[in-house]
């Protein structure tokens, strides 16, 4: 029933961004429209107490479990952003709105925006660590946890990949090529003089 309801709640999502964006720029009611997309932290109350009522009437924690409690953290942590990245894209591409900003390609600047990105992404799986954690706690000690310490773990490499990819970009920052700068003043480069 957990893994129906997660499936759910994803669906959900989609349908109630849809529905939000739709009264945002079809229906021209931007305020109601933000009050939909506002109901979109209700499906993950309503997933957690359901995770905790199902855990509380004795059923044995499983992967089911660990898929709730990481779904719920990945909204937390990414679901903002996702709602801002697909209501500036509808807002360009069907109704005359600026072209969504694109992540800057080099150097500095590219190594902010992947600690931007790592920072959601460690928010998320900061948020599944404490729920698993929680529901572990909640379980006791005579509750078979393997399964969510097994998620906890795949949580802990979420954050080190995250980690390892924005401190490359900031060890070794992407340069911009050589022929892309001359071209960005107008001269020809160096080599083809």
């Amino acid at each position: 029933m957990i893994a129906l309801l997660v499936v759910a709640c994803e669906v959900a999502f989609w349908v109630l961004l849809a529905a939000g964006l739709a009264l945002r720029y079809v229906a021209r009611k931007p305020q109601l429209g933000a009050a939909v997309l506002l109901c979109e932290p209700l499906l993950e109350v309503v997933l957690l107490v359901v995770t905790a009522i199902d855990l509380k009437s004795g059923a044995e924690p499983d992967w089911k479990h660990g898929l709730a409690a990481v779904y719920i953290g990945f909204t937390v942590g990414l679901g903002h952003h996702t709602i801002k990245k697909v209501d500036a894209w509808v807002a360009h591409r069907w109704f005359g709105g600026p072209p969504p900003v694109k992540p800057p390609k080099y150097g500095r600047a590219r190594a902010v925006h992947e600690w931007r990105t790592a920072a959601r992404w460690i928010l998320a799986a900061a948020v599944a660590l404490g729920l698993l954690q929680a529901a572990i706690w909640y379980v006791g000690p005579g509750g078979d946890i393997s399964t969510l310490q097994s998620w906890q773990q795949k949580m802990g490499l979420v954050i080190g990949i995250n980690l390892i990819i924005a401190g490359g970009y900031t060890l070794f920052p992407k340069q911009a090529p050589k022929d892309a700068d001359a071209d960005a003043v107008g001269r020809e480069p160096a080599d083809r003089l």
